[in-house]
C-alpha cells in the first residue's frame, strides 16, 4: 500500500512493460545539472488542469515553477499568486507559448491547454530542446500523434504523457500479474465512465473578453467565432478544439486496458452513440460504446454516458478484465480484486486512497504525484519514463478511432502494424486535420 503522506520522497517504480524508447534511456546528457539541482518548468495552460499540475509539480523536491502561460491574462495572474503563496516564489508570467520556449533555463514544459493544442506546442517544444510533461490525449487527431512521437525521436527529447495510472504502484503490480496468468488467459476487458454533466445550452455570439486572447487560444485550429457556453471548459464538446469524453476521460480506461491485454493496435473498431440527453450545442456523443479486436485474439469496450451517472459496478469509472480462469477488477485507482473462475475473491489489493470519477480537475489527485516525480526524476537521469510518448500515442489512438467509427458511421479495418485504418477515404479524412493557414504543425 502506498503511504500517501510520503508519495514525495518515494521513487516510483518503472512500467513493467513499457520503458523509455533506447535512444532516450539516459537523460544525463539532456540535463546541464546534477542529479540534486532543481528542474525549472514552463506551465502552458493554467485555468483548471494546469493549475492543478503547476501546485503539484511545485510540491516536489528541486523543481521550479518558472514560467506561467496562459492565453488569459486572469488566469495568469492567478496561477502566479497560487505558486507564489505555495513556494514564496513567483514565476514569470507570459502569453505566447512561443515566447517562453525561447526562454534559455527552462528544462521542460508542461502542456495543458485545450486539446487542439497539445501535439503542437509538445513539437514546438521538443523544437526548441524542451523535455515535455503533456496532457492526455497527445493529440487531437492521430497524426499529430505520429508527429510528436517523431518530434521526441528527432529532437532526442523525454516526452511523458499524463497517464498517471501508469505510476501508480499496485496497478504496475496488478498488470504484471494479468500477464502472468493470474486469470489465466486475458481476453476481454471493459471500462466505463459515467458523470452527471449538465447541459451547455446555446451558445451566442459575443465580444471575446478583454482577458482573453482568442486568437492564440485558437491557434493552430480553424478559425470560428467566439461564444459564451465555449471557454473555459466546454470546448471539450467542439470537435475544432476538443475530443469527447472519449479522450478527455476514456483515454485513462483504454490505456489500462491496452496495457493489461498486452496489445498495441487493434485490427477492428466500430463505436455507435449520440447525443442524446439534451438538445443543446454540445457536438460530441454524451452517449457512446466503442469495441476493439486485437490480432492476439482478444478484444475490449469503453462505455460512456456524460449526462447519466448511474454507476455501473458501483464505481464510476474502472476497467474489469476477463480470462479463462477468472476475473480481475480495477477500481481505476490504486486498488484491485482478482476472482477464481466460480466468482470467489481469492486476492484483494487495496488502497484507501478516495478516488472521485466525476472530479473535473483529477480523480486521482492523492496519486498523480507518482506520475509527476517520475518524469522529474527522468529529466535528471535517474529513473525512466513510465509513459512515453510513444506509449501514449497508441493508447490515445484507441479512443481517436472510436470517435472517427462513430463519425463515419460503421466499421473500421485496422493495420494492426500501425494502427493506420485500412480502404476507407472517408474515415482517412479524419486521421489528420485542417490547420489555420499559418499555423501548420511540422516537425
Amino acid at each position: 500500500m502506498i503511504n500517501r503522506r510520503k508519495f514525495i520522497q518515494s521513487t516510483a517504480v518503472a512500467g513493467t512493460s513499457f520503458l523509455l524508447a533506447p535512444q532516450l534511456s539516459k537523460a544525463a546528457g539532456f540535463f546541464k545539472g546534477s542529479p540534486n539541482e532543481k528542474v525549472v518548468l514552463g506551465m502552458m495552460g493554467t485555468n483548471s488542469r494546469g493549475l492543478y499540475l503547476a501546485q503539484s509539480f511545485a510540491k516536489l523536491p528541486n523543481v521550479e515553477i518558472g514560467y506561467i502561460c496562459d492565453v488569459d491574462s486572469n488566469v495568469v495572474a492567478k496561477t502566479i499568486d497560487a505558486i507564489y503563496k505555495q513556494t514564496g516564489k513567483k514565476p514569470q508570467g507570459l502569453t505566447d507559448i512561443r515566447k517562453m520556449l525561447e526562454i534559455k533555463d527552462i528544462d521542460a514544459v508542461v502542456v495543458a491547454p485545450p486539446d487542439h493544442w497539445h501535439a503542437p506546442a509538445t513539437i514546438m517544444a521538443c523544437q526548441a530542446g524542451k523535455h515535455v510533461y503533456v496532457e492526455k490525449p497527445c493529440s487531437h487527431n492521430p497524426h499529430e500523434g505520429e508527429m510528436a512521437v517523431e518530434a521526441a525521436n528527432k529532437y532526442k527529447r523525454l516526452v511523458q504523457m499524463g497517464s498517471q495510472r501508469r505510476s501508480f504502484s499496485n496497478v504496475q503490480a496488478m498488470v504484471k500479474e494479468l500477464h502472468d496468468g493470474v486469470i489465466g488467459r486475458t481476453y476481454y476487458a471493459k471500462g466505463w465512465y459515467t458523470n452527471h454533466r449538465a447541459s451547455i445550452g446555446k451558445g451566442k455570439q459575443v465580444p471575446v473578453p478583454a482577458n482573453l486572447n482568442y486568437d492564440l487560444w485558437q491557434g493552430p485550429a480553424p478559425r470560428k467565432p467566439y461564444q459564451d457556453n465555449l471557454i473555459h471548459y466546454n470546448w471539450h464538446w467542439f470537435w475544432n478544439w476538443g475530443t469527447g469524453e472519449a479522450l478527455n476521460n476514456g483515454t485513462h480506461e483504454l490505456d489500462v486496458i491496452r496495457w493489461g491485454l498486452g496489445v498495441d493496435y487493434p485490427n477492428k473498431v466500430v463505436s455507435t452513440g449520440g447525443r442524446f440527453h439534451f438538445d443543446d450545442d454540445w457536438q460530441t456523443p454524451d452517449t457512446q460504446n466503442i469495441l476493439y479486436n486485437f490480432p492476439n485474439n482478444t478484444a475490449a469496450e469503453w462505455e460512456c454516458r456524460s449526462c447519466n451517472g448511474f454507476e455501473i459496478e458501483k464505481l464510476s469509472r474502472g476497467v474489469v478484465f476477463y480470462g479463462d480462469k477468472g476475473t480481475l477488477f480495477y477500481d481505476s485507482g490504486n486498488s484491485y480484486r482478482v476472482y477464481n473462475g466460480d466468482n470467489k475473491l481469492v486476492k484483494e489489493i487495496k488502497d484507501d486512497t478516495k478516488v472521485d470519477g466525476t472530479n473535473k480537475v483529477s480523480p486521482t489527485e492523492a496519486l498523480d504525484g507518482f506520475h509527476m516525480k517520475n518524469f522529474a526524476d527522468s529529466i535528471r537521469g535517474t529513473d525512466k519514463l513510465n509513459c512515453p510518448i510513444e506509449v501514449g500515442f497508441k493508447s490515445t489512438l484507441l479512443p481517436q478511432l472510436g470517435n472517427i467509427s462513430y463519425r463515419v458511421d460503421r466499421v473500421l479495418h485496422i493495420d494492426p502494424n500501425n494502427g493506420h485504418i485500412i480502404n476507407d477515404p472517408q474515415a482517412q479524412k479524419l486521421w489528420s486535420r485542417e490547420y489555420e493557414k499559418g499555423w501548420e504543425v511540422k516537425v
